[in-house]
């Protein structure tokens, strides 16, 4: 029998295979500003928050008037990049199965708005997607505004919504709006420090997740 009505997606490390490039350019553009340089656990820590609120995670010692030029930096690096970055393998037959068996389909990220819609084009999904809410639209994870106003939006009760991500961040969001959650390992948390936040599974790969959700969802 049907659980969900409604599937909610993080972008970055659940469909997009982004992660080592996000650490990296967030690194580059502390380093470019003259903060001390986050480690590779830290600076994919803030993956999923909205910019202003990841930035000031990953550089606590940069001033707070300066996070504009911190943020410049950190597009300027991701934008000489992202035309290396692609969907993870396997995520674009899951996609389409389920639009197939009519699951209302919808993104919930930290990423900008802008920069959402420039990863949609980039990857053709433009039309996948039946919604979608951004950080800088909404408030950042792990406020759940985002999935509220998405439910609202599609008259969809928490219960019948699921949230899929590959952080605490999403995890937590979801355990906030009251929605069930699946966390996915190949992003940017380990999986061990999701077990405290419910999920109702952990994917090791988007074949796991598909599978999960063909006998589950």
């Amino acid at each position: 029998m049907r659980q969900f009505d409604l599937i909610a997606f993080d972008w970055d490390g659940t469909l997009f295979d982004s992660t080592a490039i996000i650490t990296r350019c967030i690194q580059k553009a502390v380093q470019d500003v003259g903060g001390a340089v986050p480690s590779d656990r830290d600076a994919s820590y803030v993956i999923g928050m909205g910019l202003m609120q990841a930035l000031a995670h990953a550089a606590p010692d940069v001033p707070v008037q300066r996070y504009p030029e911190l943020g410049a930096r950190y597009r300027h690096h991701y934008l000489a990049h992202q035309n290396d970055i692609s969907l993870f393998d396997g995520v674009l037959a899951m996609l389409n199965e389920l639009k197939s068996r009519q699951y209302v389909l919808t993104v919930a990220t930290g990423k900008s708005r802008q920069g959402l819609n420039e990863a949609l084009q980039a990857a053709e999904l433009r039309g996948m997607f039946d919604g979608s809410r951004t950080a800088d639209e909404t408030a950042g994870k792990p406020n759940p505004l985002m999935l509220q106003e998405l439910m609202d939006e599609f008259g969809v009760s928490a219960p019948r919504t699921l949230m899929i991500g590959d952080t605490t961040h999403d995890l937590q969001m979801a355990l906030n709006a009251g929605c069930p959650s699946v966390g996915v390992s190949y992003g940017a948390h380990s999986s061990d420090a999701f077990a405290a936040l419910h999920p109702r599974f952990v994917a090791h790969s988007v074949h796991e997740l598909h599978d999960w959700l063909r006998s589950h969802a």
